[in-house]
């Protein structure tokens, strides 16, 4: 099965429903952990989501385009590369950041970022495996929302 052409809104919408609750959920914990003020975790969880929303987009556009050129089936092993193309690439952004901000070195920097796969891995598998399954729901969401737009903007006084 190939998958539909998203467009931009939805890819959007994608990533950054990803990226808020992967916040929600990191910062707190990663704060404690490495003996940070959950302002500090937090401001460098946020940056991370940005690059990674980003990231996500760049990197989903093309492996849907790869996926629909050779005719690939989204099943369990896709999920898996999936993931962990993501995450690679992911790390060699975040590695230097990680070190600047919380003022560690690279390696701990690398070590805290090992973690935060560990956390994000298992994260992106469900979260992508919950959108496919849920994707048609959301199409029909941001149809009606644009439905709506439209509606709105048809009978409002010129």
């Amino acid at each position: 099965m190939t998958q539909a052409k998203k467009t931009l809104k939805e890819r959007f919408l994608h990533a950054f429903l990803f990226e808020i609750l992967a916040i929600g959920l990191c910062a707190p914990v990663a704060a404690w952990a490495m003996g940070k003020s959950l302002f500090e975790m937090g401001v460098l969880t946020a940056v991370i989501a940005w690059i990674a929303l980003v990231w996500n987009m760049i990197y989903n556009a093309g492996f849907d385009r790869l996926e629909n050129r050779y005719g690939l089936t989204r099943n369990l092993r896709l999920r898996v590369i999936h993931a962990f193309g993501f995450e690679l690439g992911l790390i060699l952004m975040v590695i230097p950041l990680a070190a600047w901000w919380l003022e560690i070195t690279l390696w701990q920097a690398f070590v805290l970022d090992i973690a935060l796969v560990l956390f994000y891995l298992p994260y992106a598998f469900f979260y992508n495996l919950a959108y496919d399954k849920s994707r048609s729901r959301v199409i029909r969401w941001l149809e009606r929302r644009r439905g709506d737009a439209c509606e709105a903007a048809a009978v409002t006084p010129r």
